[in-house]
């Protein structure tokens, strides 16, 4: 899927400076009904990322007792660092994981996805907060009508990426799966289709249904 980071983010993101008290911080996550929230310095460069679960630690920290002992020794550390802060500088994950106007949509997913996070700071170039992204934003790229799908992958790719009339293949789409048919000149070919395929907006799984050529007939035609 071509779809850029750019395409599917929020503009308009909330971010807090890195003296937000604790008091302010749980305020914010009570009106605007997110996880967390981009840590920005006085350039807008993004310098941490706090999170709900930051603000919980001190809650959930403040008596130790009814912990199993052998939970509090993993949770002594870092959790008992933010237990006792009282800003977002202290509270935030550092250094923030981000991603660029430009990365892919399938990029940003396998972070959030590695990082078990909810969202991630979008940066330009210079490393200036220009957006935010969510998992709801990357899913969105699967909300296109089924037959715009196919309407993209048989005058786009098929007739004007690989100049082949789309008479050859029979295409259909339901529910975001492409179902391909047909048969192509040579298995290299039919491979790159259904790979362009697959990078189709929306395209939630390709049914490679194509004919390939069996591999005696392609050295034949070689002489």
């Amino acid at each position: 899927m071509n779809t850029k980071v750019r395409d599917v983010m929020t503009d308009h993101v909330v971010a807090v400076r890195p003296d937000a008290s604790f008091k302010e911080l749980a305020a914010r996550f009570h009106e605007h009904r997110v996880s967390g929230f981009p840590v920005i310095d006085a350039n807008r460069r993004v310098i941490g990322v706090v999170s709900e679960a930051d603000l919980l630690v001190k809650e959930a920290l403040a008596d130790e007792h009814g912990i199993p002992a052998a939970l509090t020794g993993i949770l002594h550390h870092k959790d008992h660092r933010k237990a006792e802060g009282l800003t977002a500088r202290e509270l935030m994950t550092r250094p923030a994981v981000t991603v660029r106007l430009e990365d892919s949509v399938e990029h940003a997913a396998r972070l959030m996805y590695t990082l078990q996070v909810k969202r991630l700071p979008v940066v330009d170039s210079g490393g200036f907060l220009v957006g935010i992204v969510s998992r709801a934003d990357l899913l969105s790229v699967f909300d296109r009508a089924d037959e715009e799908i196919r309407s993209e992958i048989v005058n786009d790719v098929i007739l004007h990426e690989f100049l082949i009339d789309p008479a050859v293949f029979m295409v259909a789409v339901a529910d975001g799966v492409v179902t391909i048919q047909g048969s192509p000149e040579t298995n290299d070919l039919g491979h790159k289709l259904v790979s362009k395929v697959r990078q189709v907006r929306g395209v939630v799984a390709v049914r490679d249904k194509l004919a390939y050529p069996p591999a005696e007939q392609l050295i034949t035609g070689l002489f």
